[in-house]
C-alpha cells in the first residue's frame, strides 16, 4: 500500500471534511501518498485526481460541506462504470480507496473491493440510517441545527398562542425528527418508524393541553411522514389553534460540525486508513457500543434497521 484514495458521495455532511483530514493525515503518518478524488464516484470515473499533502486540510476541520465535492453518478452504476473506474484507479497507481458517504455508497465500496480495489466506507449522512453503526457523521450537527431551529420558533410560537408543525429530513428514517422531540420537549412527533398504537391523536393532545391552559404547541413531523397539510387543516379545523408549518430543510446539512462529529469522523478516517495499510479493504467502519469498529461491507448493509421503539415509547412519555 503505498497511495491511498478519498472521495465523498451522496449527500454532503457536516464532519465530511474533518474525514477528510484525518485520512490525509494519518496516510502521511505512515508515508503514504493521499490523493484527493473530486466530485464523488463521477470524479473517479474521469480521472479528476489530485495530490493531498498534510498542508492541503489545514483549517478545513470546523467547515461544512466537504471540499471534495460530491455527486451522484449513474454511469457508476452499472459493471462498465465500475470497471473503468478501477482501470482510472490503476492508471493513477492507487492502492486503495476510502469513501465517505450513504448506504448507496457502501454498495460502490463492496463493487470496487469485488473488482480487486482495496475499498472502506465511512459513514457520512446526517440521516443516521445505515444500520450497522450507532452513529454516521454529520447526524449530531444535524440533530442540534433543528433542536436550535425549533427553540427559536417556540418562542414565537409562544408568543402568539400558535401550533407550529416543524418538518425535519431523515428520508425515510425517523432518526432527527425523535431526538429532535426528545430534545426540544415537542407534544407530538410523527415517525416512519411509528406503531399504529403509538400514533399520537393530534387533535386530543391539543385540546387536553388547552384545558390545561398551555398556549402553544410544537409537532416535529419527519419528511418520511408527510402530509403537513392535511395535519394543519385538521388542527385548525378541529381545535381553533392557529398552525403554521416550518420545513427547515437544507439548513439541516449545513453548518460547522459539532465537536461530537469532529471526533467521530477523526477517528473513523484514522481506522479506514488502518485497515487499507494492513492490506484490508471491503469494510465499513462504524461505532458499536461508543467504539470503532469495522465490519464486511456485505454485512454491513444487511443489518435490519433500528426501529427506534425505545426512543418513541420515550417522546410519548415525555409529552403528556
Amino acid at each position: 500500500m503505498n497511495t491511498i484514495g478519498v472521495l465523498t458521495s451522496g449527500g454532503d455532511a457536516p464532519g465530511m471534511n474533518a474525514a477528510i483530514r484525518s485520512v490525509v493525515r494519518s496516510a502521511k503518518f505512515y508515508n503514504l501518498r493521499a490523493l484527493g478524488i473530486r466530485r464523488g464516484f463521477s470524479g473517479l470515473l474521469h480521472g479528476d485526481f489530485f495530490e493531498f499533502n498534510a498542508r492541503d486540510v489545514s483549517d478545513i476541520l470546523q467547515r461544512g460541506g466537504t471540499v471534495l465535492q460530491t455527486a451522484r453518478s449513474t454511469e457508476f452504476a452499472t459493471p462498465e462504470g465500475v470497471k473503468k473506474a478501477v482501470e482510472q484507479a490503476k492508471y493513477f497507481h492507487l492502492d486503495g480507496l476510502v469513501v465517505i458517504g450513504g448506504d448507496g455508497s457502501f454498495r460502490g465500496v463492496r463493487d470496487l473491493a469485488a473488482s480487486g480495489l482495496p475499498t472502506i466506507g465511512i459513514p457520512g449522512t446526517i440521516d443516521n440510517d445505515i444500520s450497522c453503526t450507532e452513529y454516521t457523521i454529520g447526524f449530531d450537527t444535524a440533530i442540534n441545527t433543528a433542536k436550535d431551529a425549533v427553540d427559536k420558533i417556540r418562542d414565537t410560537a409562544s408568543s402568539h398562542q400558535r401550533c407550529n408543525i416543524i418538518e425535519v429530513m431523515g428520508r425515510n428514517s425517523g432518526k432527527i425528527a425523535i431526538h429532535v422531540a426528545i430534545a426540544t420537549g415537542a407534544e407530538a412527533v410523527y415517525v416512519p418508524e411509528m406503531k399504529p398504537e403509538n400514533t399520537p391523536d393530534i387533535v386530543s393532545v391539543i385540546n387536553d393541553g388547552i384545558r390545561r391552559n398551555k398556549k402553544h404547541f410544537i409537532i416535529v413531523l419527519a419528511e418520511g411522514v408527510g402530509g403537513a397539510d392535511e395535519l394543519k387543516r385538521r388542527i385548525e379545523q378541529e381545535t381553533k389553534i392557529e398552525t403554521k408549518i416550518n420545513t427547515l430543510g437544507y439548513m439541516q446539512r449545513g453548518g460547522s460540525p459539532t465537536a461530537m462529529d469532529r471526533c467521530l469522523a477523526s477517528q473513523m478516517g484514522a481506522r479506514a486508513v488502518d485497515l487499507l495499510r494492513n492490506g484490508i479493504g471491503n469494510r465499513i467502519v462504524g461505532m458499536k457500543d461508543n467504539k470503532i469498529y469495522d465490519i464486511d461491507v456485505n454485512e454491513g448493509l444487511s443489518v435490519a434497521p433500528d426501529d427506534s421503539e425505545e426512543l418513541i415509547k420515550l417522546a410519548l412519555q415525555l409529552s403528556i
